[in-house]
């Protein structure tokens, strides 16, 4: 994937390697979000923040990635940072050694925290901006947030997936936690953020991501 000058590789998991920069990006790993459930009494099964830190482990150890940027939202509330089970915080530590880790804040977790890295609002790498929430009218930023996904129409038959999304000047990130949600890009807050003509659609798969044409895009 090119965007903005720069080549990528977009993972079936979600992440997007730069391997110009050994870095791995990541969006909206919303880790403990079952926990935050189930202080407000719904309890679910309390397994999404292993299986998320399980895939981005895979993903850093395949990559050989030197740096990790979370996009926002690491967490699903700040205090997500407190309530790590021993094994996931064990997990968290070990991966937080084997890379420079930068925690970008957002609108879930937005005060800094004491697991390893830094903490910032923002950063920029070779002339890209890499932060939470997507802007209008911004040229080589790099974001999360939306957690976008695209529904296309092929041969009478349609499939819906979570998707990276770009116009060559604002890209978005699907979210990369397993207990998350998605949003159609076509639905309205994407409106306004991209243009059209330019629009770039890779879905992923379950071994690997496919690239659509916007023609095939469908709501829903």
């Amino acid at each position: 994937m090119r965007f903005a000058g720069h080549n990528f590789e977009p993972l079936p998991s979600g992440g997007l390697y730069w391997h110009a920069q050994q870095t791995l990006l990541v969006a909206d790993l919303h880790l403990e979000k079952m926990s935050s459930f189930a202080r407000q009494g719904q309890m679910l099964p309390p397994y999404d923040t292993g299986l998320t830190l399980a895939r981005l482990e895979a993903d850093m150890r395949r990559t050989g990635a030197q740096r990790l940027v979370s996009l926002g939202d690491s967490f699903h509330r700040d205090e997500g940072t407190t309530t790590l089970g021993d094994a996931d915080r064990a997990r968290l530590d070990m991966m937080t050694d084997m890379a420079e880790w930068i925690w970008l804040s957002g609108n879930h977790d937005p005060r800094p925290h004491a697991l390893g890295g830094q903490c910032l609002s923002r950063v920029e790498f070779a002339g890209l901006t890499l932060t939470h929430e997507p802007e209008r009218g911004a040229s080589g930023l790099v974001a999360g947030h939306l957690h976008p996904a695209a529904r296309v129409y092929i041969e009478g038959r349609s499939t819906r997936r979570a998707c990276f999304v770009h116009d060559n000047r604002l890209m978005i990130l699907p979210a990369y936690g397993s207990s998350t949600g998605s949003i159609n890009i076509l639905s309205p807050a994407f409106l306004g953020l991209f243009q059209m003509a330019g629009l770039e659609v890779t879905m992923l798969g379950k071994d690997r991501t496919y690239p659509v044409s916007p023609k095939r895009l469908v709501r829903g």
